[in-house]
């Protein structure tokens, strides 16, 4: 059975996988999934909020706009040392790789980026793949991330393009495709997915599946998260999202990236471990550890760490595809 990487995928092929049913499509995904990675394999990434609320953006999603009145207080940028102690613990618990993320409509050359650009350095010298989201950024500032250290940059997509204007309409579908291709320049790892449950209809998950499908270069990890609805955003009266939806969404994402990071995101909270095993066969294999992503509930690590032990998982190693051409090489 041929399963070759492919970016040409048409619409209508994308149509044909996402409407498969269901369990003829885990059974495809966990076939392609097999045969590029390693199923009992799973990368532990952890996010930390450096800088919490006040953008300026209008996401209907995001607690940390601004103009919503959520309950979520304004901080400051965190001091180096905070963010160095925090990514250790991470590290001492098992993740590989650690996302630092500000509440910034866009990166600005001032002095907190020069003290990100240090966070960057000092996370990346522990020897952990150093991930960011701080919004949208130039070549330029892509390239003092890449030289810093950074492995990683998250810019998700959020939905379809034809959706994305219900959705924010503080910057464009076209502001976030220009930072992706700013951090692919850079020699940056890309990490782009998005939200399902914003109220979009399953055309417009397929159109962004088709988005991330046909680019250039697939990204390296893609986040799938479930909407938790917040208190205070337009989307507060959303219904949470059926689990099968999350499979479908992951299956059709492995099919059509096969050797992209498939992330099981937002929403892991009210997932149960059978709920989230079926997810992992789908073809998940990253998750996010820590008791909070940004500022909505994730599992703990101690029942991340159950999970694995009656799953049978284990954490993938840092900078494992580095690792392994550095000895293909030596060989």
């Amino acid at each position: 059975m041929q399963h070759p990487i492919r970016n040409n995928w048409s619409i209508e092929e994308i149509h044909e996988i996402y409407n498969t049913p269901l369990l003829g499509l885990v059974f495809k995904a966990a076939a392609v999934h097999k045969k590029y990675n390693d199923t009992a394999e799973v990368q532990v990434c952890t996010l930390l909020s450096i800088k919490t609320g006040g953008c300026t953006e209008d996401c209907a999603y995001c607690p940390q706009a601004a103009r919503y009145n959520t309950g979520v207080n304004v901080h400051a940028l965190m001091k180096k040392d905070e963010v160095l102690s925090y990514a250790q613990k991470a590290k001492d618990a098992g993740s590989t790789r650690f996302c630092m993320g500000a509440a910034w409509r866009e990166v600005r050359d001032n002095k907190d980026f020069d003290r990100v650009l240090e966070m960057v350095k000092g996370v990346n010298e522990m020897g952990m793949e150093v991930c960011c989201t701080l919004g949208m950024l130039t070549e330029n500032q892509a390239q003092k991330l890449a030289d810093a250290g950074l492995y990683a940059y998250n810019h998700n997509l959020d939905t379809s393009s034809e959706y994305y204007e219900h959705i924010i309409t503080t910057r464009t579908y076209n502001d976030r495709l220009q930072t992706l291709d700013s951090v692919r320049k850079a020699g940056v790892s890309v990490c782009c997915g998005g939200i399902i449950g914003l109220g979009e209809t399953h055309e417009d998950r397929i159109k962004m599946l088709h988005t991330l499908s046909t680019m250039p270069e697939h990204p390296e990890s893609v986040p799938i998260n479930a909407l938790v609805p917040v208190a205070g955003t337009p989307l507060e009266h959303n219904q949470r999202i059926d689990v099968w939806d999350m499979i479908r969404m992951i299956a059709a994402a492995r099919i059509l990236m096969p050797k992209a990071m498939v992330r099981l995101s937002a929403g892991r909270t009210n997932m149960t471990v059978a709920e989230q095993a079926l997810c992992f066969m789908a073809g998940a294999n990253s998750i996010f550890a820590g008791d909070k992503l940004l500022t909505t509930p994730n599992p703990s690590f101690e029942e991340d760490d159950a999970m694995f032990h009656l799953l049978g998982l284990k954490p993938r190693a840092a900078f494992k595809e580095e690792k392994e051409l550095l000895e293909e090489i030596i060989d």
